[in-house]
């Protein structure tokens, strides 16, 4: 790990002004991905900025469940009004890494590191939710523009997430054993727009499944998918699953979130 600059901000505006006066800065939350990817060599920022003393967190229900960005994922998991307005939300967060990374790792960190097999971006996806910045207000399906990448400007901050409450909606996944990140997981939310079906781990990034979609608006049940499938072209094939398995996964995964959803 080579030396860098080390900054901790009092407000956002501190820390964007921070960030545009160096190029090669990185914004850190929680910093359970940047930390361990200081340590590999695959990251080496000039300067870092620590989000953690604007004390950004919290959670408020009304019409919508806003979030955030500094509110951590073990916050998120044993949030009463969490588990009352989108169970399946809770259930995600309190699904994620560890113990430590559930009490270090924050929602805002995860949804602007966008992992391609994170856990966030296929909840933000599959409810519709809009991503607060210091600057605007982004859409998720604007936000999420591939592997790593969000539509995030240099300096930009996330300050929150708003979800739209669903009918009912579930999340599953099959985790990868050892690091509990997503071979493929799957949210599916019965929205008032109609079903929503997104899913994070089988690609480059996460994406809608348009024909699972389609199959549910049948009716939002898990009978509903039986020969609904996602092509295998384009998914991730590596040592631990093919592309075709991945493939099969994602159905088997979605009949397993709608069978959950409440």
């Amino acid at each position: 790990m080579e030396n860098f600059n080390y900054y901790r901000p009092a407000s956002v505006d501190d820390a964007v002004k921070a960030a545009k006066a160096k190029p090669d800065a990185k914004y850190m939350s929680g910093g359970m991905t940047l930390i361990p990817t200081m340590k590999q060599g695959l990251a080496s920022p000039s300067d870092i900025i620590d989000l953690g003393a604007l004390k950004n967190s919290g959670i408020a229900v009304g019409a919508t469940v806003v979030i955030k960005a500094g509110t951590t994922h073990a916050e998120v998991a044993s949030s009463a009004d969490v588990k009352k307005a989108i169970p399946a939300l809770a259930a995600l967060a309190g699904g994620i890494g560890d113990p430590h990374v559930r009490h270090k790792g924050t929602i805002g960190g995860s949804v602007a590191n966008n992992d391609p097999a994170a856990d966030y971006p296929s909840a933000c996806l599959g409810l519709g939710a809009t991503i607060h910045t210091n600057a605007r207000k982004i859409k998720a399906e604007d936000f999420f523009t591939g592997m790593f990448s969000t539509a995030l400007e240099d300096g930009e901050v996330i300050t929150a997430i708003e979800f739209p409450i669903p009918k009912k909606a579930g999340y599953a996944k099959f985790p990868n054993p050892a690091s509990r990140y997503a071979m493929v997981g799957v949210f599916a939310a019965d929205t008032a727009e109609g079903p929503r079906v997104a899913v994070t781990g089988a690609g480059a990034g996460v994406f809608r499944a348009s024909a699972l979609e389609s199959a549910l608006g049948k009716g939002f049940a898990a009978g509903s998918l039986t020969g609904a499938a996602v092509p295998a072209k384009g998914l991730n094939s590596d040592l631990h699953a093919s592309a075709e398995y991945r493939a099969h996964l994602i159905t088997v995964m979605a009949k397993r979130a709608v069978d959950a959803a409440k």
